[in-house]
């Protein structure tokens, strides 16, 4: 595959926000350790190594084996990493999403082959450590709404459920309906909602499928033992909010440097989770209520919960962070756009409960052109960068650049305005009254010139509606519904016509290079 790379900024795609993080902006270095450059690395593995605890690295590996027992098929790779975790210089390279079925999204792909990429950079640099790629699955999440549908050639499927709680643990039967729906061969998939009647196990399962044979991990949060580790940070929230505290300083500091916070501590930022319930805990006076629900508990009895069943509370998207490292022996964190920007408000709060903040890694970025879109791209005459500004810019950037007319007026109005101008100075010297009705009469006439170059544009447009219909026509192909591709396109799309996508993925992309990778197929 052909690489061309874009600098983010380019692409009119992310926050400003995300932008000055990926940029290094001075105005966001007190909000994070260390940049995501592997020289940095260095000394995060010495500060992870000093604080993560022995005892903790092997109730992480029991639960993994446990987990792991559902997998008749577990690689060799994934076998060797597990076992290495054991190991005091072995750390790991995180990544997080939903349980999107089928995958979802192109990106989760890229989240992961990030983390891949990364570890193995990382142990080119220092061999004497173990980086082992880990996926991290939002089992406990709640928001069927965003993991129940996906697109695959143009067509949008849907998995059809009234069951509620945490997805993690939702019965895969219903979505046996969809498989009899899908065109090609899913065969993954197929047996991964077949021999799994849980979806975090069915998710466990074709991620080790896909991806086993590099070594990633997946690790399931929602148990008992790991939540045991989590106890103390659960007491301190429900009972002295330090986060809430903590947050809430951090997002005014950002607020007043000019940036938006995108999410907001609450004075508890834990859920009640049971069987087909995960809801907001609450304290109303000496009582703990679960939103929503006819639960409450006592300060004797939720102390007692936490102690003998804290996998009863779930970590909300202010402590779940906090959670993820106090169990691994975690170097990196990689996210999107929107994730990241959330971490950076999370930095002193890891400072009290004195756990190493990690490294925040942008996740890689991709568009990808198979042949055919290749072919009508290169018709177009267009670069492919053009393809990121908005479909009106577009067409008439190609118009402007292929007539044969000038269809600017720029130098003629940037004359007249000079010529207007000196005639509201001649008036003003006649009668200073005169100066607003000359000044309205100038704008007036420079509207109409405006007017004039906008339709000259669209006359001329209307001589090339059939090139102009073969560029929206690649540009719709590449941004479906306006969005970006991987944002809305499925690994379906290209993994079922070239079986080594994901291959292909793995060498082109570079973790620590942070642009906008076009990979294109050509004839």
């Amino acid at each position: 595959m052909h690489l061309q790379k874009i600098p983010l900024r380019s692409t009119h795609a992310f926050s400003e926000f995300f932008l000055k993080y990926q940029e290094a902006h001075p105005s966001l270095q007190p909000y994070y350790s260390r940049f995501p450059e592997v020289e940095n690395f260095e000394a995060q593995i010495k500060d992870k190594a000093s604080s993560f605890k022995e005892s903790t690295r092997k109730v992480l590996v029991e639960a993994l084996q446990r987990q792991y027992g559902h997998i008749p098929k577990m690689a060799e790779p994934v076998k060797h990493n597990l076992h290495a975790l054991l190991n005091k210089n072995s750390f790991t390279v995180t990544t997080g999403h939903q349980l999107n079925i089928f995958t979802g999204p192109l990106y989760f792909i890229y989240k992961i082959i990030t983390v891949i990429n990364a570890s193995k950079k990382l142990k080119a640099r220092y061999p004497e450590s173990n980086f082992i790629p880990v996926y991290w699955m939002a089992s406990e999440d709640h928001d069927y709404e965003e993991i129940k549908s996906f697109l695959l050639y143009g067509k949008k499927y849907t998995w059809e459920t009234k069951q509620s709680g945490a997805v993690g643990v939702f019965h895969t039967a219903e979505i046996q309906a969809i498989l009899k729906k899908l065109p090609g061969d899913f065969s993954v998939f197929k047996e991964a909602y077949q021999e799994n009647d849980l979806l975090s196990d069915a998710v466990r399962y074709y991620v080790n499928a896909l991806f086993g044979h590099e070594g990633l991990v997946v690790v399931d949060a929602n148990d008992h033992s790991l939540k045991e580790i989590l106890s103390p940070v659960i007491e301190d929230d429900l009972f002295t909010g330090s986060a809430y505290a903590r947050v809430t300083e951090t997002n005014d500091q950002l607020k007043a440097n000019g940036f938006t916070p995108p999410v907001n501590p609450r004075e508890i930022n834990f859920f009640y989770l049971e069987q087909s319930l995960r809801s907001r805990i609450e304290k109303q006076g000496d009582v703990f209520s679960v939103v929503d629900t006819d639960l409450k508990f006592s300060k004797k009895e939720i102390l007692k919960k936490i102690k003998e069943q804290p996998e009863a509370f779930s970590p909300n998207v202010i402590l779940r962070p906090l959670y993820q490292e106090m169990i691994l022996p975690n170097l990196a964190y990689v996210g999107g756009p929107a994730e990241l920007v959330y971490w950076l408000e999370l930095k002193s709060t890891f400072q009290h409960f004195s756990v190493p903040f990690p490294i925040l890694m942008p996740r890689n970025f991709a568009l990808i052109l198979d042949v055919p879109v290749s072919r009508k791209l290169a018709k177009t005459g267009l670069e492919i960068a053009d393809f990121f500004e908005e479909k009106n810019y577009l067409f008439n950037h190609w118009v402007a650049k292929n007539s044969t007319h000038d269809l600017s007026l720029g130098p003629s109005m940037k004359a007249m305005e000079k010529i207007l101008h000196e005639i509201q100075e001649r008036c003003v010297a006649i009668d200073a009254t005169l100066g607003p009705m000359a000044k309205a009469e100038s704008k007036r006439i420079q509207t109409s010139l405006e007017k004039i170059e906008k339709k000259m544009m669209r006359a001329e447009r209307r001589l090339h509606e059939d090139r102009l219909r073969q560029i929206g026509d690649v540009k719709d192909q590449l941004f479906p519904s306006g969005s970006l591709q991987e944002r809305t396109e499925n690994l379906l799309n290209f993994y079922q016509s070239d079986p080594t996508f994901i291959a292909k993925l793995l060498d082109a992309f570079d973790p620590f290079e942070f642009s906008f990778n076009v990979l294109s197929d050509h004839d």
